[in-house]
């Protein structure tokens, strides 16, 4: 399927890596793994052929279909649904040849192709992608919007949605799940499980790699090893590579002492909850793999608060939503120093907006938001990142924003919190404009750190950031003094550093009773009943806010039956046609104009389909209402 024969990639005059070889059969599951810069990028830039090799070569078949998510998409006028069908190219090949040919008039030539194209199933295509789109997050109502009206991240979901259907061999995934929520996710992994072909992933979600992938690719030190099995056996076998560097072995035994004191201390509760079981568990996994991480160059943690008061932040029968309309009703709780809570729910059920509510940066709509006196928030969402000032460096920022401790203390000191972060030498001084997202993800984070707080909030944190600093953030969590609500897609976080789940859903909020895995089986569950709910995205209203104005009546249930009855009746019709195009004996004009009559009948489904999901969401919308 794909092969590196004494490959050799530069990046100026250093190689990144030299003379490495490697085969990836068809059918294969790879992870792609290795440090910021090791080349994961350029080899993925070499195998579509964008990077020429400074020596040696890759082959594969000559008529190998290839699909990438593209990082950047215009914002064109395109439809959503068009876009995510150029993906297919066959089909828009044979789609444009059968236009052709009926401009042309030629009969016999449009009976052959719309047989190809019954044969490749492409008639379903439509319906196909518009699956494809929903478990992504997209509405029915989203096909017909024109690309300029999705903001940047929902665009690389329509890319996303445009490679998974391509009907690829060779499928190369660069941080799928960077843009997604926990519940795209988890119809992700469901999808890939199912896909035929080979897979090539980048990705530092290491619970989405282990579902995934069954071999490893990894660079390092200007090779490329393949190691078989998943993530985690990947960490495992080197580990004990390294545990064989006398130079590493006090470092680690130390990592592997921290884990176990932790465990012990927290082992107790393993009978208060599954989610405190689950926990325990993944500690002790991470006593096995974490000396994978002992050359890691992140090493931090939280300094004790300097006052920490019981509780630290009580709701009284608060609600939060936007523009005055609610997206998570009335309720009561409090948070005490080390309650460790992970906020779970579907995409747009309103955890950010909680969380917003829980930092002070918004009001609730009604109730009370009651801060203890002595209150220190961290917290960390994407807005914190835009408000970093681009034209000053790392060392202005820790001065500036970063607490007492900082904006008096000396050079050295500055630097060396710095440098826990990954920022040293000259990099402290460079301008913040020229950080990666993954730099300025930990350049906040540092100056959370710093501040130290007594409460964190922190809404996708590991967004951009790679294994190790995943790593070294989970690490510092366990042995934080304060307390902590969390709202991640990264599983492997919240099992590492929560004790507590809260589900966001439907207008409410309550305590989830189960683990993650009892949480993701309740999304799957939840995703069959809602047939087509709707997700919402950043770009988009609440839930709420989406909610049928009551001046408009809902379709009644008898409309809906109607609708479904006219469905299905094309459906029978459909497959008749189907049928009839298979049959021995038919004339190369009764076969194009079945053909045609197919096509007009996929057409008019599409949009009695569409019909269907929107009077269901209103009727839905209504009685929720």
């Amino acid at each position: 399927m794909l092969s590196a024969r004494d490959l050799t990639l530069r990046r100026g005059a250093e190689p990144l890596f030299e003379a490495v070889n490697f085969t990836i059969f068809r059918g294969d599951r790879v992870g792609l793994t290795g440090a910021n810069g090791a080349g994961k990028s350029s080899l993925f830039a070499a195998i579509r052929g964008e990077l020429g090799p400074d020596r040696g070569d890759i082959g594969m078949p000559a008529n190998l279909q290839l699909a990438h998510v593209e990082q950047e998409i215009d914002a064109s006028e395109r439809t959503a649904l068009d876009f995510v069908l150029d993906g297919d190219t066959r089909l828009r090949a044979l789609e444009a040849a059968i236009r052709d040919a009926e401009r042309r008039n030629a009969a016999l030539e449009i009976a052959e192709l719309h047989a190809q194209l019954l044969a490749m199933d492409g008639y379903r295509a439509p319906a196909r992608a518009a699956a494809v789109m929903h478990g992504l997050g997209f509405r029915a109502t989203d096909h017909g919007r024109r690309l300029s009206e999705f903001s940047g991240g929902w665009r690389v979901r329509l890319a996303m949605a445009r490679a998974l259907s391509a009907r690829a061999d060779l499928l190369l995934l660069d941080e799928p799940t960077n843009h997604l929520d926990l519940d795209a996710i988890v119809w992700l992994e469901d999808w890939l499980g199912a896909f035929p072909g080979t897979l090539l992933m980048i990705s530092h979600d290491r619970e989405f790699m282990d579902r995934i992938i069954d071999r490893v690719l990894h660079i390092e030190n200007r090779t490329i090893s393949l190691f078989t099995g998943n993530y985690s056996a990947f960490e495992a076998r080197r580990a004990e590579r390294l545990a064989q560097q006398n130079a590493l072995q006090a470092r680690q035994q130390r990592r592997i002492a921290e884990i176990t004191g932790f465990i012990t201390r927290f082992g107790a509760k393993a009978s208060k909850s599954r989610q405190a079981q689950s926990r325990v568990k993944m500690l002790e996994r991470l006593q096995v793999i974490d000396p994978a991480h002992v050359d890691s160059p992140f090493e931090f943690q939280f300094a004790t608060p300097l006052k920490v008061p019981r509780p630290l932040l009580s709701l009284e029968a608060a609600a939060c939503g936007y523009d005055g309309r609610s997206v998570v009703g009335a309720f009561t709780a409090s948070i005490g120093p080390q309650d460790r809570i992970a906020l779970l729910g579907p995409n747009g059920a309103g955890k950010s907006t909680l969380t917003r509510m829980l930092a002070g940066d918004s009001a609730p709509l009604s109730g009370k938001r009651i801060a203890a006196a002595d209150l220190a928030i961290g917290y960390f969402a994407q807005q914190q990142l835009e408000q970093l000032r681009l034209d000053c460096d790392a060392f202005w920022h820790l001065r500036q924003l970063g607490g007492p401790d900082y904006a008096s203390g000396d050079e050295q000191t500055v630097r060396d919190h710095l440098g826990r972060f990954g920022f040293r030498g000259d990099r402290v001084f460079e301008p913040v404009g020229r950080f990666s997202g993954g730099e300025k993800a930990r350049l906040t984070l540092a100056l959370i750190v710093a501040r130290r707080p007594n409460l964190l909030l922190l809404d996708e944190p590991t967004n951009h950031l790679d294994i190790d600093m995943r790593h070294a953030l989970s690490m510092a969590l366990q042995d934080f003094a304060g307390g902590l609500v969390l709202v991640s897609h990264d599983r492997h976080l919240i099992k590492t550093v929560a004790d507590t789940l809260w589900l966001v859903a439907d207008g409410r909020v309550q305590p989830f009773d189960g683990d993650l895995d009892d949480y993701q089986q309740w999304l799957r569950t939840r995703g069959r009943a809602a047939g087509a709910a709707p997700p919402t995205g950043p770009d988009r209203k609440p839930a709420a806010a989406r909610a049928v104005p009551a001046r408009r009546k809902a379709p009644s249930k008898y409309a809906l039956d109607q609708v479904e009855k006219r469905l299905a009746a094309l459906n029978v019709e459909r497959a008749a046609t189907e049928a009839a195009l298979g049959a021995e004996g038919m004339t190369p004009q009764a076969i194009a104009e079945l053909g045609r009559r197919h096509t007009a009948l996929s057409a008019e489904i599409e949009a009695v389909e569409t019909q269907w999901l929107e009077m269901s969401l209103e009727i839905e919308a209504q009685v929720g209402g």
